[in-house]
């Protein structure tokens, strides 16, 4: 008897309901890949940055496992701000500002159109992101959303740069030693040039704040997999 994979229940979509005129086009590209792995983002420009924390995380299929930080360039004062989750055991010298209470509008300008994304600090998963434009709000569109974007974002716990190539050497390769265990731990499917954009759900971003400090538990309805493992069957189709 064939046992058949478990269907998840369908992502919801989440639509941003707070009163916002304006749309902020971003591409988030990340980087030391090659071909480049990239998406472009239209968010409200009232979001903040936690808000587009949880956007990249959903674009790109990151599982929002591991602390993140912004680093952005502040012209005005010729310094540097980071923007994540403060360290309230004292581990680090740097002050780390609350990303879920400052907004993108105040940092992002056309004389500070771009910024440093970091997931996960053991990995040390880069990203550029760069403010394309701001556009008006379209009535009939769903915010946020994603436009476009090009290849598969590599596997959580890969081991970083290197360790993404290291993983793609092998599960190229039938006869190399680690090639299905790899390919097991992955879900038995890999393509690094595979994107999918009909298949990017958001989730709220509030839920998913009470997720990570509030203790609250992780809906059934929200993507718990990469985006890879959902072509294999463990979504229905969107």
């Amino acid at each position: 008897m064939v046992k058949k994979t478990p269907r998840q229940p369908k992502p919801r979509q989440f639509r941003y309901r707070k009163p916002f005129f304006q749309v902020y086009q971003l591409k988030v590209a990340l980087k030391g890949i090659k071909p480049l792995v990239w998406r472009r983002l239209q968010v409200p420009d009232s979001y903040t940055f936690w808000d587009l924390h949880c956007a990249i995380t959903d674009a790109f299929g990151w599982l929002d496992s591991h602390l993140h930080q912004f680093t952005i360039h502040l012209p005005d004062q010729n310094d540097t701000a980071t923007i994540g989750i403060p360290d309230e055991d004292g581990f680090s010298d740097d002050v780390i500002l609350p990303c879920w209470e400052l907004k993108l509008s105040d940092y992002f300008s056309k004389d500070c159109p771009s910024c440093e994304y970091t997931y996960d600090f053991g990995d040390d998963w880069e990203h550029s992101v760069v403010l394309e434009g701001i556009l008006p709000k379209e009535a009939s569109a769903i915010y946020p959303r994603c436009i476009s974007g090009d290849n598969a974002c590599p596997p959580e716990d890969c081991g970083g740069v290197m360790g993404y190539q290291e993983f793609l050497k092998t599960i190229a390769d039938p006869k190399a030693e680690e090639h299905d265990r790899l390919l097991e731990w992955v879900g038995g499917w890999f393509d690094p040039a595979w994107f999918d954009l009909s298949l990017i759900q958001f989730a709220s971003p509030a839920v998913r704040y009470a997720i990570a400090f509030k203790g609250k538990p992780v809906p059934k309805s929200m993507r718990v997999v990469q985006y890879h493992l959902m072509r294999r069957g463990w979504f229905k189709s969107i």
